[in-house]
Order: structure tokens, then sequence, then C-alpha cells
């Protein structure tokens, strides 16, 4: 006892415990996403660690003689011939195998959830700005990391892959011969990739997923938790949850959970069966081949774009790998990655924000996510046009120019409808806090007319409605010496800003209601609200 309490006096390790077990969190669903990745991520190390016993990541040839009878005699990498064992002569390799491969498709989707609730919530803003950069990051190694998984068996879908990565390696201008030289250790298809592939699978990226993941659960410890608008919620408090022992057996159970749904698709749902495709040969593509589904928009992207080239200083540049393999991939993670820092440029106080946005409060926003998601959508389907062309009875090229255009157009009309699906709803619920709720009777009045009863919606209700944030546009500059170059910056500051926040609704608070609405939204570097106002 004396040694422990000599030990807490220098390192206060009982009350730093304490205020990690009394940490709380809130108690929502939506906000289980990241836990999801997380928890698929733990499934992933586990899996690959058995499965590293077994892997020979050796381009070296050899003759297959297992168990696996249509490929018997064929010569082979010892990388495929090691798989085809793994599933058909490990005890349980099979079922591991698959089980990694579908921790490895639900780890990015549940990243790519989790960043949505995070975009279309607003819980990117101050201070949550840095969370946000290492989310994209994480996002950004994950696909490398499946991309690589991928790749490792060397079969002929993993091989036609690889081919395309080569393709879109040498389009990359002057540098483009030696990074693809390097990666492949010589001309396509080379004796390397796989012996260079497996490290960086098994450690490099594990280990910065690792870290990452490290630093963005302790800050969400440090920083305090966001959470939706609702009675006795503020900026200043978290509703919900202690860690222990509510939250952390809650997260155990969904931990469990998610570990047996994957057991499940590994048992009974096959993916990736490499034994029907077989072993990579560079004169070979298998037909129908389709990557896994978070690639699937570059291979989309790969199919729409024209092949266009351009000769300039001896050079010859192809504008459709380029494009798409290099321009579009690094356009939309520089968009996600500067995206927090734009809106805090355009939003008048920003300051801290605790209390989630819905994302009908927010129509601009909302409505370039969906336009994203629609472009994403499109550039999908696109990534197997020829197998809905074989499924349709449609000619190929038909179906292409369809989905350009589809490309182009899908997304505007995806903004236009969902800012406007946005402002509707928030002025039916103006309309239902002015008039109150429909209580499904008529009365008749004195002069003969009818008139529908409203009621007086729920205090909660109520609350979660009226208690939201209204930003307004910044202002432009006042007209004032440096001539107008020097006011540019901030005009279109102005003006972008206007366009993003002048369609709302107006909300049908006083100008007093609002004030104390703006303080309990307010995060600890405001001022607190008058004692009292805060119900």
């Amino acid at each position: 006892m004396r040694s422990g309490a000599w030990l807490d006096d220098r390192l206060p390790l009982v009350e730093t415990t304490r205020g990690v077990l009394r940490k709380v969190f809130p108690d929502h669903w939506s906000f289980l996403l990241g836990e999801l990745a997380l928890y698929s991520f733990v499934v992933l190390l586990l899996t690959g660690v058995f499965l590293t016993f077994f892997f020979e990541p050796s381009m070296a040839e050899s003759v297959y003689r297992g168990s696996y009878a249509e490929l018997r005699g064929v010569r082979m990498s010892r990388a495929y011939l090691s798989t085809l064992s793994i599933s058909f002569d490990v005890r349980g390799g099979l079922l591991i195998r698959q089980i990694h491969h579908w921790a490895a498709i639900l780890f990015v989707a549940a990243i790519g959830a989790h960043m949505l609730r995070v975009f279309f919530t607003g819980a990117f803003r101050r201070p949550r700005e840095a969370n946000w950069t290492i989310g994209v990051t994480l996002f950004m190694l994950a696909l490398l990391e499946g991309f690589a998984g991928y790749s490792l068996p060397d079969d002929l879908l993993s091989g036609t892959g690889l081919r395309i990565a080569q393709g879109i390696m040498l389009s990359v201008p002057v540098a483009g011969t030696y990074v693809s030289m390097f990666a492949f250790g010589g001309e396509f298809p080379g004796q390397d990739i796989v012996s260079r592939l497996y490290p960086v699978h098994i450690l490099l990226v594990p280990g910065l997923l690792l870290a990452l993941i490290t630093v963005h659960v302790l800050l969400v410890f440090v920083l305090k938790h966001t959470q939706w608008p609702g009675r006795g919620r503020t900026g200043r408090n978290v509703v919900g949850l202690p860690f222990f022992p509510q939250y952390v057996a809650k997260s155990g159970g969904l931990f469990f959970s998610v570990f047996a749904v994957l057991a499940l698709l590994g048992g009974v749902a096959q993916v990736n069966p490499i034994w029907v495709y077989g072993p990579y040969r560079p004169d070979l593509v298998s037909t129908g081949s389709q990557p896994d589904w978070y690639i699937g928009f570059l291979e989309g992207a790969l199919r729409l774009m024209p092949g266009v080239e351009t000769r300039a200083g001896g050079h010859t540049v192809s504008w459709n790998p380029l494009v798409t393999g290099v321009l579009l991939p690094g356009l939309l993670f520089m968009v996600l990655y500067a995206y927090p820092f734009f809106e805090r440029w355009i939003t008048r106080g920003a300051g801290e924000r605790h209390v989630c946005d819905r994302p009908r409060d927010r129509p601009v926003r909302t409505g370039l996510g969906v336009a994203a998601l629609s472009s994403y959508g499109v550039l999908l389907v696109a990534g197997g046009q020829d197998i809905v062309a074989f499924v349709f009875d449609l000619p190929v090229g038909a179906v292409t120019w369809v989905l350009r255009v589809a490309f182009l157009a899908v997304p505007v009309a995806a903004f236009w409808l969902t800012r406007r699906l946005c402002l509707a709803l928030q002025a039916q619920e103006r309309e239902r806090l002015v008039e109150g709720a429909e209580s499904g009777l008529v009365r008749q009045g004195v002069e003969g007319g009818f008139h529908p009863e409203h009621l007086a919606l729920p205090a909660e209700e109520a609350y979660a409605l009226l208690v939201r944030e209204r930003p307004r546009p910044v202002e432009p500059p006042p007209a004032a010496g440096g001539g107008r170059l020097r006011a540019l910056p901030g005009r279109a500051r102005a003006a972008i800003s206007s366009w993003y926040y002048r369609d709302r609704v107006p909300s049908p608070a006083t100008a007093e209601q609002q004030q104390r609405i703006a303080a309990l939204i307010a995060g600890p570097d405001r001022p607190e609200p008058p004692p009292g106002q805060e119900d």
C-alpha cells in the first residue's frame, strides 16, 4: 500500500485512470461506425498473423501438386502456390483467408461511412481538423493496404490489376518509367513485385495504420466528443454513457458481433476464389474481371476517359491513365484534406463546435456530399460497364457514352435536388414549430369552415428543432484604400460564403431566443450562457 501511494504521489495514475473511466460517450448508433473500422482492423491483424505463417512471397516458379486437381501439373509462382495451399491444404486456411478478405472490405467501408457521418454532421470543425486529417490519411492507407493484399496471390485477376497499376505509373511524365522499374524490379512483370509488396502489406502500412488509429483514438479522448442536439446537450457538456462499465460493455459486444458476422461471411460467402482465375500470365486477361468495390471507381474512370495522347518535348503523355489514375485520386484527397479549412474560411465566427449539425440544416454541404457520392456511384457502375452491357444485351459503346453523360449530369442534378429537399424539410419543421403537430382532428368554426387542430410539440422535439446553429454569410470587406486587387480575396470569400449560406428558412425564434441558442451551442472558447438558460 505504501509503495502504491508513493508511486501515485509521483505519477498520478489513479486520478488519470479515474478520469479515463469516467469519460462520457454519446449513446447513438452513428458514433459506432468508427468502432466498426477499429474492430475490423483488429480482425485483420489477427487473421493476417495466421496467414503470414503459410504465405510465401516469391515469384519463383514451381509446379503445383496439391489437393486442387484442376491445377495439378501447372507451373505457377510460389506466391500463388502457397495461397492455394492455404485454401485447400491448411486446416481452417480457407476460412481464415476469407475472414481476412471480408474484414478488409468492412474496414474500408466502415472508414468511408464514418467519414461520411463526420462530414455531413460537421464534426470535422474546430478543434477537430487534425482528427479529420488523420481520418483522411487512414482512408488513403486503407485503400493502399487493400490493393497490396489483393495483389499478393499473383493470380490472373490480381495480376491484371498490377498491370493497370503499371500503366498508371508509366503515364507519369518523365519519371514514370523509373517508377515502374523501381516497383517491379525491371520490365513488367519482373520478379520482385510480390516480395516488395509483402513487407508493405504486413509491416509498413499496418504500422502506419496502427500508429494513426492510436493517435486518432487519443484525440477523441482528449477533445470533447460531438453529440446530436437535444435537451440538456450544449457545446460545453456531453450527455451519454460513462466509458466504464456501460460503454465498455456496449463496445465489447460490438467487437464480438463484428467478429461473428465476419466469421459467418468467411464460412458461407465465397470471396476472391483465386483457383477459378488461375495463375497470372502476361498474355491473358480474365473475362469480366472486377476489382474490390473500393478500387472500382478508378477502374470506372479508366473506362470512361477517352484515349487521348499528346506528344511534347520528345515525350508522349497518355491522358487516360494520367488523369484517372494520378490526377483524379490526387484531386479527391486534396479536396478532402482542405475542406474543413475551406468551410472555416467562409464561415463567420468559426469558433469551437461540439454539437452536430443535422444534414438538412446545411443544404449546400449536404448537396456537395451527395453529388460526390453520386459521382462515385456512376464510376463504380462504369467499372463494370461490360457486365452491364452483357446482362442487359446492350452495346458496350452505348453504355459507355450514357455513363459519360451521367458522370457530368447526375452530380449536378443530385446537388440541386438534395439542396431543395433540405430546404423543404427546414420549411416543414418551421411550420411544425409555429403551428404545432397535427392532431388528426378537424374542428368546424362558427362561420362554417373546417380547421385542423394542432397540438404543441413535445419539449424534447421542439428543443431539437430550435436549438441549432444558423450561420450567416461573411460580409464583404469595406471599401478602403489599396485598390480593387487587394480587396479581391475578401470579396471572393464573401461571394462564396453568400452562395454557401444564403439559402435558409428563417427561424421562428425571437431575437432573445436566438441569443440564448447561440450561447448554448457555442463551445468552451465562448462566454458561458447566463444561469438558468442551459435548459
